[in-house]
């Protein structure tokens, strides 16, 4: 179908200009400070920590709890830690440059000119916000959207934020585009390929093998999986999934959680303790890969690639590797594209037709 401009119609003064007969999709990742600076880093963590799917706690106490401590003293370090990953040469972190890469992949991949399907990406917290992407894509002519939550798990506190954020946008829309959703695709085959694909690659240039590989994935606490989150569930198969694939057994490729936060319990086993007592027990040689994040972040270059090693070598390991997530090469843009075809269904097949 091509785009089409309406820009005036018989016996309507003043018409407005409407553009429509393009397929939109977007691509939304967690989110990002925009520099490493204190005042940037304190504003992006605000945004965050304010969400109540993320944080299920009173938001009166929440909130002084955020404004009063949290906010005062967490900004430094997580400062901190966004300069040991931070991009210099493009001046952003790994997660932008990788979410912004693999729209403009993914939009050569499915339609060079954009004639059809345009290809656009956003945050969920920072910028670019879905809000002001939502309706670029609007004004660009597309008036049915397919909206991609990078999360290959569903959580409450992931994928759900974006359906509300995206929900907050139409609210606010007079005349609102078609709106499509990609579910979960924590078990889909083409996900796990790349996963295992990756784990693969990645070994392939060691000079040694490991004795263990820990998938790890976030945390979120243990009361979120009894409200009826899916989260762990989810996680669990991913893991079995990719176990299957690369052939392993339960004891050589091992489900675990990291980033847990606060004093209650999160789901277990915990990364950290996991990696320790392992490396005490007389394992040497460890292989870390995190699933549940499709694009390199702090939580993978710092939190496992830096922090986890040094945890793991400190009681007694001596080769550490953390294997680096789909980020935007080859394998990651062939899944989007598998999901992207798939989910645009009937509606890719009607703009041709148009």
């Amino acid at each position: 179908m091509a785009l089409r401009t309406v820009t005036a119609v018989p016996g309507v003064p003043d018409h407005p200009t409407v553009r429509l007969g393009r397929l939109g999709v977007l691509l939304v990742n967690l989110g990002t400070p925009d520099s490493t600076s204190i005042p940037d880093i304190r504003r992006y963590l605000a945004e965050f920590l304010s969400d109540r799917r993320v944080i299920e706690v009173n938001p009166l106490l929440w909130k002084l709890i955020l404004h009063g401590v949290i906010l005062r003293i967490r900004p430094p370090k997580t400062a901190e830690a966004y300069r040991a990953i931070w991009m210099t040469e493009t001046d952003e972190s790994p997660l932008r440059f990788h979410t912004r890469a693999t729209a403009e992949a993914l939009q050569a991949r499915l339609d060079p000119d954009a004639g059809t399907v345009r290809v656009d990406w956003a945050m969920r917290y920072g910028n670019p916000a879905i809000r002001e992407r939502m309706q670029a894509l609007q004004d660009e002519g597309c008036d049915r959207i397919l909206v991609l939550p990078l999360y290959p798990q569903y959580a409450a506190s992931t994928t759900a934020t974006v359906v509300d954020e995206v929900s907050r946008h139409l609210r606010a829309t007079r005349w609102q585009p078609a709106v499509r959703t990609v579910p979960a695709f924590h078990d889909d085959p083409a996900y796990i390929e790349a996963v295992a694909a990756g784990i693969r690659a990645h070994l392939a240039t060691l000079d040694w093998e490991p004795e263990v590989i820990l998938a790890s994935f976030h945390g979120l606490p243990k009361r979120y999986l009894t409200m009826g989150d899916p989260y762990h569930c989810h996680c669990a198969k991913t893991a079995r999934l990719v176990r299957e694939r690369l052939g392993l057994d339960a004891d050589r490729l091992r489900l675990t959680f990291q980033s847990r936060f606060g004093r209650e319990e999160w789901l277990r086993p915990y990364t950290d303790e996991t990696i320790e007592t392992l490396a005490k027990a007389g394992v040497k040689r460890m292989a870390v890969v995190m699933p549940g994040f499709v694009a390199d972040c702090v939580e993978t270059l710092e939190e496992i690639a830096l922090q986890a090693r040094e945890t793991f070598e400190h009681a007694g390991g001596t080769h550490f590797t953390a294997v680096p997530c789909l980020n935007s090469g080859a394998d990651a843009i062939g899944l989007y594209e598998t999901l992207v075809r798939r989910e645009l269904g009937g509606w890719w097949d009607s703009a041709d037709r148009g």
